[in-house]
């Protein structure tokens, strides 16, 4: 498993409304500027579906995110498995100030462990900077 974690100064609502909200979805899901998310689907429910269109601005490049989930409590928990079979999970830590997430997932054989946690973890940190400035 790999971790990436960030603390958010938002409230928990609002945090899991951008993280399950296809219309917020869009505008953090990438780890770089020169990507965008052109199509998002998300039915945040245990057995229901989400998918993530992931293309490089450029045209040059882009894959389907998708997945199922498997396990969710409100406010404070995610679990889904990726279309290839690996599992995510994401914790929602609420403190007095800031809400903790951390995020851990089964790497994939493609890429080294250390790209895959940057990756991941910038597309963390986008989502913190979203939060925040919206």
């Amino acid at each position: 498993m790999i971790t990436v974690s960030t603390k958010i100064n938002a409230t928990v609502e609002k945090i899991w409304d951008y993280w399950s909200n296809p219309k917020h979805i869009a505008n953090w899901t990438f780890a770089t500027s020169d990507w965008h998310v052109p199509f998002v689907e998300n039915d945040l429910q245990i057995n229901g579906k989400f998918i993530t269109r992931m293309e490089a601005k450029d045209g040059s490049f882009g894959f389907d995110f998708e997945g199922i989930y498997s396990n969710i409590i409100e406010y404070q928990f995610i679990e889904y498995h990726i279309i290839d079979g690996r599992k995510v999970s994401i914790q929602f830590i609420q403190n007095q100030d800031f809400v903790e997430i951390i995020e851990s997932f089964d790497p994939e054989n493609e890429n080294t462990l250390e790209l895959q946690q940057q990756g991941w973890q910038s597309i963390l940190d986008n989502f913190k900077k979203y939060v925040e400035e919206n």
